[in-house]
């Protein structure tokens, strides 16, 4: 590139502001499909093109090993290598490591990647014996308690206000999470959130130390910022010591991950923590059909957050989606497998397809029906592409044979050593046997494209190994398999959403109001995830011949083109249009017969989620309306329609109307001052 203009050819005009904001503190609140990585990565390369910092003054923080590497093959390419792109774990490890012998001597603790082996040492010493999920789960609470910064002596209590529901009671969690910090500090071992917790103990207690880190790291990216925790958050701010050269980048729809202590509040009180900072907008849809983006703006404008981003669909027209109900599980499976079937005869590669549950146990029959009906497939979120045995056996031997030179073109030397391993020319039927002969196949097909490009056997191993540092794996020919956490991040040109009944999705144990939007957030990522086609589906039984008792997911309400509950009988629908249609619990899902209940939308014992600030606002403008009427203050509004106008936060005249006992009269009496208190509180 020639001129630093060139960097910004290209972007659209919000991306073009956030590349142009060069100085912090800047919030970027990025849709689903809108091109963050892009704004980020050209705001990088600005910067440092133009002169405002120096290439390795800036320290690009990432969640994952392999979004970090596509920041630095981006930043290459955009003519800006010496970036430092990491993990919030591998940046506070590599600078742990490299103080370590000066301010605390000795040599530096072994980082442990797995808590489960700790835990099976501490089981023993309390004599408890739980089962290997149960110890996942367990391992689970640890890390939730270490990222809150909660010690064992206080895990009991902030389990209950924090609504934890651990696999053993929670006085045992706590002794075990005792149990296990002690054997790991006997041992001298560190897990990843003790390496955050030590890093900036380090920077606290040395000045010295915290002096070169600053002096190093001026310029600081964070991208996923709605998955900060509030460990994360800690060493991001010793990082700064007081700066703002910060740009935090996230979207407040696709925070799912609470359970593991990421809090979105970082991310929506941005601009209170920095009064003067600059908040953009990407909001242009360039992954997702109209019809796709239209379906992911009305499940989340259901919702009750009032930070939500509404997409602007950038494709041409695709298909619309389609919801399917079946009898059961099973037929559900074969189902989709035939549907998945179809597209491949139509030519939308296997690769380009996604089936997506909540929980990884719906796997199994979707396994089953695509190995019957002979389709390949590959579970994410199992091993890692380069952990699996064949890659890992295919590149030792690609490396051994990188050191003689045999002159033999690069395509050809890389399919003779894999038939050596289990490639052949036809692949097997299914199963273990078709996912191995996937990841060699794989292997193979990076060797052709390398070729084209005139590549040779060193070469083609140094980018094997670069790619593995990076888990930056080959695409892998198959239909993928993956829960909707999984998910994040991806996308297909077709997914199949399955399962979504109410109990899957909201999740049974979700029950707080906070825990529900979370699950309308993750459906809302799994809609998100397609480009083109896009197919939605439940199961009314379990099993073939089951009870059909279950109801599609509350959140496709209104969605579906269909009545969300078996049709009534005449004498039911004549006795129903004598009385109010029920409400349900927005909670709970429980029909609300009381008045106040109605209006609440929810049932009285149900937890409340408000706005505290804006029910303040809303009682003192209720009592100066009420003083200047000289009537009473409740004959504005009662104490139960304040509390529900707080509780969903309104933005709309339709919204407001939406709320039991406010008619037309109050809304044209008294809507626009609701509702400019209601946007105001909403940001």
């Amino acid at each position: 590139m020639s001129d630093v203009n060139d960097v910004l050819a290209g972007l659209d005009p919000e991306q073009r502001e956030v590349a142009e904001a060069v100085r912090g503190p800047v919030c970027v609140l990025a849709g689903a499909g809108t091109g963050k990585t892009r704004a980020i990565t050209h705001r990088i390369a600005h910067a440092v093109r133009s002169g405002v910092v120096d290439a390795p003054s800036v320290l690009a923080v990432t969640f994952t090993t392999r979004a970090a590497g596509e920041l630095r093959q981006r930043l290459r390419a955009l003519g800006a290598p010496g970036v430092q792109a990491r993990t919030f774990h591998a940046a506070a490890l590599r600078q742990l490591t490299y103080f370590w012998p000066r301010v605390i001597g000795g040599e530096a603790p072994s980082v442990i990647e797995s808590k489960l082996p700790v835990l099976v040492e501490a089981c023993r010493r309390i004599r408890k014996n739980p089962d290997r999920s149960e110890l996942r789960d367990i391992a689970a609470e640890v890390e939730w308690a270490k990222v809150t910064q909660i010690g064992p002596e206080d895990y009991v209590a902030a389990a209950g206000k924090h609504h934890r529901t651990p696999p053993v009671p929670a006085d045992q969690v706590a002794v075990l999470y005792e149990a296990y910090e002690q054997i790991r500090r006997e041992r001298h071992l560190v897990d990843f959130e003790t390496i955050l917790e030590l890093t900036a103990a380090v920077m606290t207690e040395h000045q010295e130390v915290a002096t070169q880190i600053r002096r190093q790291y001026r310029y600081f990216v964070v991208d996923e910022y709605q998955d900060v925790n509030p460990l994360q958050k800690l060493l991001l701010d010793t990082w700064l010591g007081g700066r703002d050269d910060l740009c935090v980048v996230g979207d407040p729809n696709q925070t799912i991950y609470s359970f593991t202590g990421a809090t979105p509040r970082y991310l929506t009180g941005f601009a209170v923590e920095h009064p003067d900072a600059a908040v953009i907008q990407l909001v242009r849809d360039y992954r997702s059909t109209p019809q796709v983006v239209d379906l992911a703006n009305l499940v989340i404008a259901k919702g009750r957050s009032p930070h939500r981003l509404r997409l602007v669909a950038q494709r041409p027209d695709g298909p619309r989606p389609v919801f399917h109900d079946y009898d059961d599980e099973p037929a559900e499976a074969a189902g989709v497998a035939r549907a998945i079937r179809k597209l491949l005869d139509r030519g939308v590669a296997s690769r380009e397809i996604a089936i997506l549950f909540r929980t990884n146990s719906q796997s199994e029959a979707y396994e089953s029906a695509l190995a019957k009906a002979e389709i390949p497939y590959v579970l994410r979120g199992a091993e890692r592409f380069f952990e699996r045995p064949e890659v890992r056996q295919a590149v030792v031997l690609l490396r051994g044979a990188a050191r003689s030179a045999s002159g033999e073109p690069l395509a050809s030397e890389v399919h003779h050593i894999l038939a050596g391993v289990g490639l052949t020319p036809q692949p097997p039927g299914g199963g273990k046997a078709r996912e191995k002969w996937e990841s060699l196949k794989a292997l193979a097909d990076l060797a052709e494209d390398m070729a084209a490009e005139g590549a040779e056997l060193p070469e083609f191993v140094t980018e094997l190994e670069r790619r593995a540092s990076e888990q930056h794996a080959p695409p892998v020919e198959g239909v993928t398999l993956a829960s909707l956490h999984a998910a994040k991040g991806l996308e297909w040109d077709a997914v199949f959403l399955v399962g979504l009944t109410d109990g899957m999705i909201p999740i049974i144990y979700a029950e707080t109001p906070e825990q529900i939007e979370e699950e309308r957030r993750l459906l809302y990522v799994g809609i998100t995830r397609a480009r083109e086609h896009l197919s939605l589906s439940w199961a009314l039984a379990r099993s073939p011949g089951g009870r059909k008792s279950r109801r599609p997911s509350r959140f496709l309400d209104g969605l579906t083109g269909r009545a969300s509950a078996p049709p009534r009988a005449a004498s039911a629908t004549r006795e129903r249009r004598q009385v109010a249609a029920p409400v349900s619990c927005r909670v709970c899902a429980k029909t609300l017969s009381a008045a106040a209940e109605q209006k609440l939308g929810r049932c009285a014992t149900c937890p409340a989620d408000y706005d505290e600030a804006l029910l303040e606002s809303l009682k003192a403008w209720r009592s100066a309306t009420a003083k200047e009427a000289k009537v009473p203050p409740y004959v504005v509004f009662t104490d139960v329609t304040l509390q529900a106008i707080a509780e969903r936060v309104p933005v709309s005249e339709q919204e407001l109307l939406s709320i039991a006992g406010i008619g037309r009269v109050k809304v044209d009496r008294y809507g626009e001052a609701v509702l400019g208190l209601c946007r105001s509180a909403g940001g």
